[in-house]
């Protein structure tokens, strides 16, 4: 397959992006919002897709249907919200999900051009430079965490973990595109990650490209994600993982 091409239909989003379909926004639900941008990129990428790679299945956000295999996983906008507040940190993420792992990945912040890229085996990149992840532990380390504005059920048990961390590390951060936060942990931006709810949308290209930058993927209980159903995750650099793992432990119901 001709990865170049599928980057370059991803990138050759960015007018849409950018583009005046940013104000045509409505609610999916109590703060879950959805643009035009959203739908126009999916529906421009599952079209280009189809064409060129007539054999896969799709899976987005903004479609029905469920997993297949093979399949392309895409999140058309991750960061809706900071789309439309004009926060200006949101991802287009693509990933090609093959033989039941993901085989490629892109994810592109068309705000500021990073353009984070991964191949099974073959290392990532941001804009054309291979990456790794840090070394750093808890101690000296910079985390994101997601609270989920669609999720405030649970934001007491977040929180509390939240504040066990920051009191454990150097800074918290809250960058609320969960495709960028795990980028930049590849990057070595941030060194961990963690959430109660996400998409398979959300993590599938920028698990590969932490994955191939050395570090690390796992849900609540250290088991391995899978791409059908929402989970909990934590992504971390490698040496994170063990203390956020210890700490979500000590307030989080497994049942939940």
């Amino acid at each position: 397959m001709d990865y170049q091409k599928i980057v370059d239909l991803v990138v050759g989003c960015k007018p849409i992006a950018l583009g005046e379909l940013t104000s045509k926004v409505s609610m999916k639900g109590d703060c879950d919002f959805v643009t035009a941008v959203d739908t126009t990129i999916s529906e421009t990428l599952k079209t280009a897709l189809a064409d060129l790679t007539p054999e896969m299945g799709f899976f987005s956000e903004e479609e029905t249907g469920g997993l297949s295999d093979p399949c392309w996983i895409l999140d058309p906008i991750d960061g809706t919200t900071n789309l439309v507040y004009g926060y200006n940190m949101s991802s287009i993420s693509l990933a090609l999900y093959q033989g039941g792992r993901v085989v490629f990945g892109v994810v592109y912040n068309p705000f500021n051009d990073d353009l984070f890229i991964a191949q099974l085996g073959s290392g990532a990149t941001l804009n054309g430079a291979p990456i790794h992840v840090s070394d750093r532990g808890l101690d000296q380390a910079l985390i994101e965490f997601g609270a989920g504005s669609t999720h405030k059920d649970v934001a007491d048990a977040t929180f509390a973990i939240a504040k066990e961390v920051f009191c454990s590390c150097v800074d918290l951060r809250r960058i609320c595109s969960s495709a960028l936060a795990i980028c930049y942990i590849a990057a070595g931006r941030l060194d961990g990650y963690f959430e109660a709810r996400l998409k398979p949308w959300d993590f599938a290209a920028a698990g590969l490209v932490l994955a191939e930058a050395g570090g690390c993927m796992m849900d609540y209980q250290g088991q391995p994600l899978q791409y059908a159903s929402p989970t909990s995750i934590v992504a971390s650099n490698g040496p994170t993982a063990r203390p956020l793992l210890s700490i979500i432990g000590a307030h989080w119901d497994m049942n939940a």
